[in-house]
């Protein structure tokens, strides 16, 4: 049961299991907005909710896992993300909607937190792979059911469609949760086999608040999440402003809509992308494979402004977008565990997952100015500028900031400390 790689898979499939609860959203918004005449800003601001939720309370949910493990708080994220769909699809009003969307967010930021803060402690050897096969988990997860969802929209409703889904995807997160056991102290040896500069130093998360490093990753994550959130959130409503949402496509040999068939590549390719970058990091570092993962965004971005009204194109464009944007789920909770050091890795890591919070403002900001400009050219500029910043920043800012730390944590630990205090 301890076997690390088997705890590794229990944390994959829970995070596929709430992974719906993000990545499907779109498709629920359009038949909501028929049904029920709610402004699709309005319904939006439930996904704000939900985001930041899940990601402004994981920091407190990871200091509980640090403390009595993930089995309790995996097992009630279970109850509350199953809950949530399953008022989400009784929701009568915005302000039910937005209940359920609150409870999903706790919910699911207890397994997220759990989930990545086991993997980083189990595998300081293979930190970015670790990371990224658990967040891979929540990116790609969704990709199954894309079509699953989209036929008992059509068939039964949405409303049938949110709690049947509710239902068994919260169930198998409980049983999950049941199975899962607290992480060993981690393993020197394993550390000192990685190629990327561990610190084996613990800092507790009030003495990393206090650190430049932190607020740099911040502002890092914040700026580079915008452009994934903004484009999860909004897919369905780009494709039917682009008016090709329904256009046939066929490509290797699948033909569908472009809109389905955008979601599913898309959540295939984010899944993908997070443990790729995260392997890639563990050999080449961090902070190359930031740059490099950035700038795709940043081009992806931009050629999608330029010829996203042909479906194909739309299709490819946005699984690119998708690949280049999910791998900062793998690199940045790497990146923190190597600074910081692997005793508080999950509360820590839950500080900066905030930024991804942070960033979902943009999300209904995104809609309204776009109503006001007629175009999705000024936000999506905004985007694509702070991706390039970002990725100059990695290789600038961070690069010689981690290098500066990491020689300091060395002389502390030849010294004998292997501990900052919290």
């Amino acid at each position: 049961m301890n076997n690390r790689w088997f705890q590794l898979s229990l944390g994959v499939l829970a995070m596929v299991m709430i992974a719906n609860l993000q990545y499907g959203w779109t498709q629920f918004v359009p038949p909501m907005h028929a049904e029920n005449h709610w402004s699709k800003s309005g319904i939006q601001v439930a996904f704000t909710i939900f985001v930041l939720l899940e990601t402004f309370l994981v920091p407190i949910e990871g200091a509980l896992v640090d403390r009595v493990g993930p089995r309790l708080m995996v097992v009630t994220g279970g109850v509350l993300v199953g809950l949530a769909w399953v008022i989400d699809g009784r929701a009568t009003s915005l302000g039910m909607l937005y209940f359920g969307a609150a409870l999903g967010g706790i919910g699911a930021g207890a397994v997220y937190g759990a989930a990545v803060g086991s993997a980083l402690k189990r595998f300081p050897d293979r930190r970015g792979l670790a990371a990224g096969l658990t967040a891979g988990g929540f990116g790609a997860g969704s990709a199954l059911t894309v079509i699953p969802i989209a036929h008992m929209i059509a068939a039964s409703g949405y409303r049938h469609t949110f709690e049947t889904f509710g239902y068994w995807q919260g169930s198998i997160v409980i049983v999950v949760g049941l199975l899962l056991t607290t992480p060993s102290a981690v393993d020197e040896r394993l550390a000192a086999a990685s190629r990327v500069d561990q610190n084996t130093v613990s800092v507790g998360p009030a003495m990393m608040l206090r650190t430049p490093a932190f607020y740099l990753l911040y502002v890092m994550l914040i700026m580079v999440a915008t452009g994934g959130l903004l484009i999860t959130a909004q897919l369905a409503v780009i494709a039917t402003d682009y008016g090709i949402a329904n256009a046939p496509v066929s490509f290797a040999g699948i033909t569908l809509a472009a809109l389905p068939f955008a979601l599913t590549l898309d959540r295939v390719l984010n899944g993908i992308s997070r443990p790729a970058f995260g392997a890639l990091s563990d050999r080449i570092g961090r902070e190359n494979a930031m740059f490099i993962a950035f700038m795709l965004q940043a081009v992806a971005i931009g050629s999608m402004l330029l010829v996203a009204h042909n479906p194909i194109a739309f299709v490819l464009l946005t699984g690119l977008l998708f690949f280049s944007s999910g791998e900062i789920y793998s690199l940045f909770p790497a990146t923190s565990a190597d600074i910081f050091g692997p005793d508080h890795a999950t509360t820590n890591y839950g500080l900066l997952y905030t930024g991804k919070g942070i960033a979902s403002f943009i999300v209904p900001l995104g809609s309204v100015i776009t109503a006001a400009t007629g175009s999705w050219m000024a936000i999506f500029i905004v985007v694509i500028a702070f991706n390039v910043i970002t990725a100059l920043l990695a290789l600038l800012a961070l690069k010689p900031l981690r290098r500066r730390i990491a020689g300091d944590r060395k002389r502390l630990f030849a010294a004998g400390v292997k501990r900052i205090a919290a």
